[in-house]
């Protein structure tokens, strides 16, 4: 079955939108398609996580984070936030769950795994599941559609077992409505700040700031530094010797002619009533009435973008109800069906979907067309080009890689082919200032590798790296003299802050012992200020998003007016004082339960899958190398 869609399938221009591959395997913990490699670094229940597969699952992680915090991600941030630790609990997590599954004999059959690739849009062109495609993104993960399969099969086994697990749970109104009153509620507070900067007659000694420095030389210590040569092997230099004939261009047309097919879409708006699929028909006459009530008024010219403000219950609402451009294939059919049977400015009686009742706007058709081969010849040759430049750039680097063993093979062999090595200056893990496409991928290959070791070929955007580390300079802590103003800076910042900690406890006591705010703050030059009412998810007004002044806030009363403690927060200390407070509207409910209920739903359904695997791993045989047990 498979083979017969990889045979059958046409392909189109790459676009290789990863995402939609990878996070079933980010959330599964499924981090390596070549389990059967590498060094064994523990067994779970008798079957084996490798080194390859451990490797393969620390660096997705590093790479989340990497797009998550960029250049500011260090060795210490990846320390403290124990990634290696999480990579292997991933590795394990997921083959306890394989095991399970397995156990409960569910199965993946051939067709419900070619069902479920097809559907992956990082295959499709133009909404069809396509071969090439599918291959060049499997390329570009350096994986073999066996590989991919097997993980995938793997992955929707897990997701059956997860199903079967969280399939019973339910999210009753008493609890959706005790969120939607714990959200929503809103606290006022009056508040001082005392700011460290304010405390400007702080001014240590040469003495001083030594001592200083001796308390806190880790504090000052340099990172860590590499040198290393390089190859690039760039696709664009390959590309340029590539020549592709007119005969090969219109062969390529002629064999994917549903790539150039460009499906009729809709523009459109719609105002959403929600009503659960399983509501009794009470429930949805009664929605369906307050749907008629509407569409009255947007017939008689109402604005609909404003009706959809006013009485949409759908994520679009804030937008007036706005789709955009959609397929046919990426809307629910009765929805679907409506939309592309109308024309523009067309609206539609209320249609009804598992979702609710919806009243649809059609504001533009776009209708289906298709490329002629003039239209689409640039696009074909450039593809054409990139792929055999990028397939002639990785034969280079092979050819380099499969005899480079020794330290001075680099040079020699970039000397035989006439290939110019590149040599960076002193590098941190954030990777060489200028040069490289992705700096700090580039640094956590560079860093992996011992002095003279030359790395295998690894991709980046804009081509092939072969690296080899010349030189690593390890971290030191340096001489006072080198650091002296810096460390100056931070004793006066350390003796503000403690200045500013001090007065905001004298303050702080004051208060408790009887003294107003207002009086108070006079002693200290100071005017109190209040927040107005905010919510707990909001940024609290004059202050910003402090977290733990918030959560303060709301255990606040009449009763208990004043924190019990000062509070530090990023601009200074803080005393706060409670104001006010505010239930929400009950009126609202209806309008937030659905999403209410699907994310304590999520909520939930975590948690019980989560003891799940706790409680498969308490009854599991574990057997981890000890190095890794750090």
């Amino acid at each position: 079955m498979l083979r017969l869609m990889r045979e059958q399938a046409g392909s189109w221009l790459i676009k290789v939108l990863l995402g939609a591959i990878v996070i079933v395997f980010v959330f599964w913990g499924v981090g390596s398609f070549r389990s059967q490699r590498g060094d064994r670094i523990a067994t779970v229940n008798g079957d084996p996580i490798t080194l390859d597969e451990y490797r393969d699952t620390f660096e997705n992680l590093v790479d989340q984070l990497r797009r998550r915090f960029g250049n500011n991600l260090n060795e210490d941030m990846i320390e403290k936030l124990q990634v290696k630790k999480q990579a292997l609990n991933q590795l394990i997590n997921n083959t306890l769950l394989l095991q399970e599954a397995k156990r409960l004999k569910f199965r993946v059959s051939d067709t419900e795994l070619a069902s479920a690739i097809s559907e992956i849009t990082a295959f499709q062109r133009a909404g069809t599941f396509d071969r090439q495609l599918y291959r060049n993104v499997l390329e570009r993960l350096r994986m073999t559609p066996e590989e991919f399969e097997v993980a995938q099969r793997n992955a929707m086994m897990i997701q059956k077992l997860s199903a079967l697990v969280t399939s019973g749970i339910k999210i009753s109104d008493q609890e959706a409505m005790e969120w939607f009153n714990w959200a929503n509620a809103s606290v006022n507070i009056d508040f001082v700040r005392f700011e460290p900067d304010h405390y400007k007659d702080v001014n240590p000694s040469l003495e001083e700031t030594k001592a200083f420095f001796e308390g806190h030389k880790e504090n000052y210590k340099t990172e860590a530094m590499v040198k290393v040569r390089f190859l690039h092997f760039s696709p664009d230099t390959y590309g340029s010797k590539v020549t592709i004939s007119d005969e090969e261009l219109r062969e390529y047309y002629n064999e994917n002619q549903e790539a150039f097919k460009t499906p009729k879409t809709v523009e459109a708006r719609h105002i959403l009533f929600r009503v659960d699929e399983n509501a009794t028909p009470e429930a949805v006459q009664k929605t369906q009435e307050r749907a008629l009530g509407t569409l009255k008024l947007a017939k008689e010219g109402k604005d609909f973008a404003e009706l959809a403000k006013q009485y949409s219950e759908g994520p679009t609402r804030d937008s007036g109800g706005y789709l955009g451009t959609f397929t046919k294939e990426s809307m629910v059919k009765p929805f679907a069906n409506m939309a592309f049977s109308m024309n523009a400015g067309d609206i539609s009686e209320p249609v009804r979907t598992r979702f609710g009742w919806h009243i649809i706007k059609v504001e533009k058709i776009n209708e289906a067309s298709v490329l002629s081969f003039d239209e689409a010849e640039a696009q074909i040759k450039k593809k054409l080009t990139e792929e055999r430049g990028k397939s002639l750039a990785y034969d280079a680097a092979e050819a380099v890689s499969e005899v480079s063993f020794q330290e001075d093979d680099l040079l020699k062999l970039a000397k035989e082919r006439n290939l110019n090595v590149l040599t960076t200056d002193f590098f941190s893990r954030k990777g060489p200032e200028k040069g490289i496409g992705t700096p700090s991928k580039f640094a956590s290959i560079a860093f992996n590798l011992s002095v003279g070791e030359i790395s295998d070929i690894q991709e980046f955007e804009n081509g092939y790296y072969i690296i080899q580390l010349m030189d690593k300079i390890p971290p030191k802590i340096p001489e006072f003299t080198q650091v002296k103003e810096t460390v100056r800076t931070d004793w006066i910042s350390e003796k503000q802050g403690e200045k500013a900690k001090a007065d905001a406890n004298s303050f702080l006591t004051a208060l408790k012992n009887g003294k107003s705010m207002d009086a108070e703050s006079k002693q200290f030059n100071l005017t109190p200020a209040s927040t107005g009412f905010f919510k707990r998810s909001d940024s609290i007004p004059k202050i910003g998003p402090e977290r733990e002044i918030a959560e303060t806030a709301f255990q606040l009363t009449n009763e208990k007016k004043l924190a019990e403690n000062v509070i530090a927060g990023a601009k200074g200390y803080y005393i706060i004082q409670f104001s006010g407070r505010k239930t929400p509207d009950p009126g609202n409910f209806n309008k937030e339960k659905g999403d209410i209920e699907k994310r304590l739903l999520a909520q939930k359904e975590s948690r019980t899958f989560d003891a799940l695997l706790t409680q498969i791993r308490s009854k599991s045989d574990i057997s981890i190398k000890e190095e890794f047990l750090k």
